[in-house]
């Protein structure tokens, strides 16, 4: 008997378990995103008008890549409902490229993972955190195929005409420090930014226009003495000390562009930037534009606060009133490769109350749930600076046995023709409604309640042909079934087993 005749007999068009990770779950997209929640989705997601932080912790499966992707498609749609006041999201769940960067600034035995993972800071978080925002505002102005951007935050050319003078020299020089697109070459995209956005001006070119200047000068005074007396009035080495000072205006300048792009280099240690690169695009703003500006050269946050709050104001300024950065698949990593402990050490810095805090920016962490324990052993600094008392925090993100069943019951009616049938509906009398609540209770998460409902389907349909069907699932299939995938998810909670 196959699955499909199985499901069809109760006007199920597709099996509602087969898929068990949100991120290419179907269903759960189509149909599920915006019926089913977890009960603490409320606390978690706040209100868009207020970003909030919110801290989650949960086991595997238990549905925080889910909880991820309803608050992108959320504020998605409180963006079209209010586009003066739209909400930017930054997804901050890719960490292997950061983390690779970072290891290749260590040398020697720093580069092991526990060691590269202890001189991790709160800086290179928000280094991350701007790289990804900036990069992903650049590819909306300029229209980039193939953007990462999150979707559901539309930017014209009237958001940009919003921007001042001096907000567009900050934009210009957050591309500078943290556009990190590989779509096209750093110099090109960085020009073609500032031809968006309409800016250009002779001044930076100043110091250059006087080395030429000065150069064409000498060159032509020496052709003039020397075809008309036939040598030069002096000694030689005058007119070359005039060349190096008509010059010496531009090798201040570079010299300064140059050194600030090697600070750049070495303390931005997440970013893909080259120094000579970044030199040219710093030698095109003004020594005035620079001088008082804040660049992450040093490794501290102050810096990068400022920078934080640089991005923060050119979004508002655009109509963009809150950002939401969501930190999500914290154990995936490769250096991490799932170890607790790495990852607390990846994470503990970004706990600081002044970050999670900031005014118009809400921070979801969304965490997994080895990382409790740590908490419950910190000593009272740490409390006295995360506040977690203060950040909407969530100690397990827990299932009742009946929001599991709610669960399963929304994704049937996800993939049914008109009315779909209970879970119940699909099992003999034999189980009652309350020994599925029983069995679901001891599955615990939605992902371990999928595996189990999908391999009891196929072994139903196992035991029957397709000239003599059943469309009952009996008792002692369940029983069996749920005995067998307990032991598995026993191993696998105990690191046993592939789960």
């Amino acid at each position: 008997m196959k699955i499909h005749q199985f499901l069809e007999h109760y006007g199920i068009q597709s099996n509602p378990f087969a898929v068990e990770d949100a991120q290419t779950d179907t269903v759960f997209k189509s149909g599920c995103i915006d019926t089913t929640y977890h009960p603490a989705w409320q606390k978690v997601f706040g209100d868009p008008k207020e970003p909030s932080t919110s801290i989650v912790f949960g086991e595997k499966g238990a549905g925080k890549t889910a909880m991820r992707l309803q608050i992108i498609e959320h504020i998605a749609r409180f963006n079209q409902q209010n586009p003066t006041q739209q909400v930017y999201v930054i997804e901050y769940d890719d960490f292997n490229p950061y983390l690779d960067r970072f290891r290749e600034h260590q040398m020697g035995r720093a580069r092991r993972p526990d060691r590269t993972l202890k001189r991790w800071m709160l800086w290179d978080h928000m280094d991350a955190i701007l790289m990804i925002g900036v990069t992903s505002l650049i590819d909306r102005i300029l229209g980039t195929r193939n953007s990462m951007a999150t979707p559901g935050c539309d930017i014209t050319d009237s958001n940009l005409s919003k921007l001042d003078a001096n907000q567009a020299r900050d934009l210009l020089l957050l591309a500078a420090c943290y556009d990190e697109s590989t779509t096209e070459t750093f110099q090109s995209r960085w020009t073609n930014l500032r031809k968006k956005l309409g800016i250009w001006s002779f001044a930076p070119y100043g110091a250059f226009s006087i080395g030429v200047g000065v150069s064409v000068a000498v060159v032509a005074l020496v052709i003039s003495l020397v075809a008309s007396r036939g040598e030069l009035i002096g000694p030689w080495w005058l007119y070359l000390l005039a060349l190096i000072a008509g010059w010496m205006p531009w090798l201040v300048k570079a010299t300064r562009a140059l050194w600030k792009a090697h600070r750049i280099y070495r303390n931005v240690k997440v970013g893909n930037h080259e120094r000579i690169p970044l030199a040219k695009t710093l030698m095109d703003f003004t020594l005035t534009d620079l001088a008082s500006q804040p660049l992450p050269m040093h490794p501290r946050t102050d810096d990068r606060y400022a920078m934080l709050n640089k991005f923060s104001g050119i979004l508002r300024s655009m109509g963009i009133t809150g950002i939401i950065v969501i930190v999500d698949r914290v154990d995936e990593p490769h250096l991490i490769n799932g170890s607790p402990e790495l990852m607390r050490l990846l994470l503990w810095p970004m706990l600081d109350n002044k970050f999670l805090k900031q005014s118009g920016i809400g921070v979801k962490l969304l965490l997994p749930i080895e990382l409790q324990q740590f908490v419950e052993r910190e000593s009272k600094e740490f409390y006295q600076r995360a506040r977690l008392d203060k950040q909407n925090m969530i100690p397990s993100l827990q299932w009742t046995s009946e929001a599991l069943y709610d669960v399963a019951s929304a994704r049937i009616q996800a993939v049914s023709h008109g009315e779909a049938p209970s879970v119940q509906e699909l099992f003999d009398e034999g189980i009652t409604k309350q020994r599925l609540f029983d069995a679901f209770r001891s599955l615990r998460v939605p992902r371990h309640l999928f595996k189990f409902l999908y391999r009891l389907l196929v072994a139903h349909c196992n035991n029957y042909t397709d000239q003599d069907p059943s469309y009952k699932i009996t008792s002692q299939t369940f029983e069996s079934t749920l005995a067998v995938y307990l032991r598995e998810q026993d191993a696998f909670d105990r690191g046993l087993g592939a789960g």
